[in-house]
């Protein structure tokens, strides 16, 4: 390839200018008025395949195959002078017959050049298809991680699920009335863990869960696998907006879950009543709490032996 520099035109200083622009390692491209080239370095006919010979007094929207002809661009470059303006980090996205696909960010302010001080145009053009190459890598694995996490969710929501049938088949057949209790609690706890997995199936490691929608949508699911449409019980949710971590969500998920069938289990002998989920926060903290209007804990109730 030719490096032999171009030759100035329109009475530019060009020894200066081209000293300038040779210092720099990205690609530069000095032009005038008339948006022609009057100077550019070594690192733009290297990375372009650009003939120095074949650049000189051209169009810039004219170089190459074409792939400077941006409409847009040209637009911005005619306003650089007249208007004092600036173009930053506008993208260009071209396939270039030699290089292939790029992708790269312009900049073009003006320059006084030459003895009358008259204004050119300087460009810088930063390649940045590598760094979109492992940007958009990165959302992939990303992606990738995201849909492992989900599955694996899932199936550890579907083993939990297994695990609990099969404990209540167990204390079908079994005549102890404790061990019949201590088999139904187990269950009861196996499924608020699957229920809680199974409704982080949406979101994504690292990312934030909005709390009052999870709640709504986790007592959803205990409403369907507790009350169904046998008990005239109703379960509500309350609260203002917030976001946790998935590691919070899932703290806050057991404990819903536990509370609310502890509620289910004791708090309606006569199968009717209401359990409301509040949640509130700000900026320090958040407040959890699980309330019903059933018949409450006998004050000279005693505490029993159990799983919890």
């Amino acid at each position: 390839m030719n490096k032999k520099p171009i030759k100035p035109i329109e009475g530019l200083n060009f020894e200066l200018s081209n000293a300038i622009v040779e210092t720099l390692s990205e690609p530069i491209v000095v032009l005038n008025s008339k948006l022609q080239v009057v100077a550019a370095n070594h690192a733009f006919y290297d990375r372009f395949n650009v003939d120095s010979k074949k650049i000189n007094g051209k169009r810039f929207d004219a170089l190459g195959t074409g792939e400077w002809n941006v409409p847009a661009l040209t637009s911005l470059l005619e306003q650089v002078i007249p208007d004092k303006t600036k173009v930053e980090g506008y993208e260009v996205v071209h396939t270039f017959e030699n290089l292939g696909l790029r992708v790269m960010l312009m900049d073009a302010h003006t320059i006084q050049t030459g003895a009358d001080k008259h204004e050119d145009i300087f460009i810088s053009i930063t390649d940045i298809t590598e760094e979109r190459k492992v940007q958009r890598d990165k959302e992939n694995l990303m992606l990738q991680k995201d849909t492992l996490l989900k599955e694996m969710r899932h199936r550890i929501a579907n083993s939990l699920q297994l695990i609990a049938s099969i404990i209540l088949l167990k204390s079908d057949s079994v005549t102890s009335k404790e061990s019949k209790a201590h088999l139904e609690d187990a269950h009861d706890r196996i499924i608020s863990i699957a229920t809680v997995q199974r409704n982080l199936d949406p979101v994504s490691e690292g990312s934030m869960v909005p709390v009052l929608n999870y709640l709504r949508v986790l007592c959803k699911s205990l409403t369907k696998s507790m009350i169904g449409g046998r008990k005239p019980i109703t379960l509500k949710v309350v609260g203002g907006a917030g976001s946790v971590t998935p590691d919070e969500a899932i703290g806050i998920g057991l404990i819903t879950t536990e509370l609310v069938i502890n509620s289910l289990k004791h708090a309606f002998p006569k199968g009717e009543g209401q359990v409301t989920v509040t949640f509130t926060s700000n900026a320090k903290k958040w407040v959890l709490s699980i309330g019903d209007d059933g018949v409450g804990l006998e004050a000279t109730a005693s505490n029993k032996e159990g799983l919890g």
